[in-house]
């Protein structure tokens, strides 16, 4: 897979800005700790090629063909070997012009005062784009932007044009190194999934799926084991669109534009001090993709395909 320089760049510098996450350091690398793990394609992290930083992931564990069996509710993907947790990274075996745009909503657990100071984590105009817009997407959320910013959670929460999936409560890695995020232990990373669960219940969000996408998007066999009792599929994406700290919405939405095909998840954020530019790439990628004849669809349908 080729990358373009500036998906590179891109990438290079996310992982150069998150080696300051947990350090306490102030600016950009202080800012990194508030929401982003460095989001680069799963692809050719899996298979070692040199295009920069990217999640850790193990060998042969993608998505597992079919899904298990449920008398209700959203899809999931049956587990793997050995009962490992299934992960999805886009519907490969569809021609249909369908994509999943995914928007995590990112909080790390000890980001309370820089909230109460007036940085917002949260970003509510690009939640009034995808309602106008009529676009179907899937919320990844921490726990602790559910507590933070419960009114959205629960107004997210309830509106049938979204989903909720959990990112974790606390948004610290699952293994390490994550790009210097906080790591937890076995026990503290299961139980963390549980509590971002239980934010959303509390904060009254309903339209919650059985999805988990890793901080950081960092895991290896162990973290998928850890997470095998929680009955959740891991979801990945295909396409990166490079909107954490970037400026340039027209870059971010060539990005997605130049990597969206047929069954495509692409990752971006709501998170307004992290991403400030996603909700104005938003206003191109959707009529554009569009134009080419793409429909947006939420994760639970690319997964029950």
């Amino acid at each position: 897979m080729t990358f373009s320089v500036r998906r590179v760049a891109a990438v290079g510098a996310l992982g150069a800005l998150l080696a300051g996450c947990g350090s306490g350091t102030s600016g950009e690398a202080g800012r990194a700790h508030a929401a982003l793990g460095a989001h680069a394609s799963p692809s050719p992290a899996a298979s070692g090629s040199p295009a920069g930083p990217g999640p850790s992931r193990a060998p042969g564990r993608a998505a597992t063909p079919g899904t298990a069996p449920r008398r209700s509710g959203p899809p999931t993907l049956a587990p793997g070997p050995a009962g490992l947790t299934p992960v999805f990274e886009r519907a490969r075996h569809t021609t249909d012009k369908v994509v999943a745009l995914t928007f995590d909503a990112d909080m790390t657990a000890d980001q309370g005062p820089r909230a109460a100071r007036g940085e917002h984590f949260d970003n509510p105009q690009l939640i009034a784009s995808l309602r106008r817009l009529k676009v179907p997407a899937t919320i990844f959320m921490t726990g602790r932007w559910a507590e933070e910013y419960p009114d959205q959670a629960r107004s997210i929460g309830t509106d049938p044009l979204f989903e909720i999936a959990n990112h974790s409560y606390s948004h610290y890695a699952f293994k390490e190194p994550c790009y210097g995020l906080p790591a937890l232990d076995p026990a503290a990373a299961r139980a963390d999934v549980d509590r971002a669960f239980e934010a959303f219940r509390t904060a009254g969000a309903r339209n919650t799926v059985p999805y988990f996408r890793f901080p950081g998007g960092c895991y290896d066999d162990d973290a998928l084991r850890v997470l095998s009792t929680a009955k959740v599929t891991a979801v990945q994406w295909d396409v990166v669109s490079g909107d954490a700290f970037a400026k340039d919405p027209d870059a971010v939405a060539e990005d997605v534009l130049d990597g969206v095909k047929p069954g495509s998840v692409v990752v971006m954020h709501c998170t307004r001090s992290a991403a400030p530019v996603t909700e104005t790439a938003l206003r191109r990628i959707v009529p554009e993709l569009r134009a080419r004849g793409y429909r947006f669809v939420k994760v639970s349908e690319l997964v029950g395909r």
